[in-house]
């Protein structure tokens, strides 16, 4: 059996030119917290790498996790410059179903992600054909949870497979 290491015991100082963000991420932060980021990272520097897919079609570093810590990098002039605009990455390799529940898993496990863009995520997930069983099991919830997101999509098709019929009394 192959022993395979963490991605943290590879963490790569990456041009934050070469980072881009994803377009799923459901998770938000207030500026008061953004604010408190960048302190953060001033004061301790990046205690965390940011989780990252890298696209060798483009040559381009996607993000999985830690978009906030990559916009304070952009955004903060002196972080950029002490850094030498070097974001810390580490590289996962999943396609693009798990790549989203890998960055649902690091939100919920933060405590905080948006419900519509877990909706859409849903959505998206549930269009590439992932099972209700896998959504479950990848992202952490239950079956009311994900009904409910579904619900609130209010797209009929995510309901396609589903018998929704009452079983007559005889």
């Amino acid at each position: 059996m192959k022993t395979q290491t963490s991605p943290v015991y590879h963490v790569k100082a990456v041009p934050v030119e070469k980072v881009r963000a994803n377009d799923y991420n459901p998770n938000s932060v207030a500026p008061p917290e953004m604010k408190l980021l960048e302190l953060s990272i001033w004061e301790d520097g990046f205690t965390m790498p940011c989780v990252c897919y890298y696209n060798d079609k483009d040559d381009m570093y996607e993000l999985v996790d830690g978009f906030h810590r990559y916009k304070v990098m952009k955004t903060s002039e002196r972080i950029f410059k002490r850094e030498q605009g070097l974001l810390p990455v580490v590289v996962i390799e999943k396609d693009l179903s798990n790549r989203m529940a890998s960055t649902i898993r690091h939100n919920r496990a933060r405590g905080s992600h948006n419900i519509r863009l877990m909706t859409e995520i849903i959505a998206d997930l549930t269009k590439a054909g992932m099972s209700d069983r896998w959504i479950m099991k990848n992202i952490g919830m239950d079956r009311d949870e994900l009904l409910r997101l579904k619900q609130i999509t209010g797209l009929a098709e995510l309901f396609a497979d589903k018998d929704f019929s009452i079983p007559e009394d005889r």
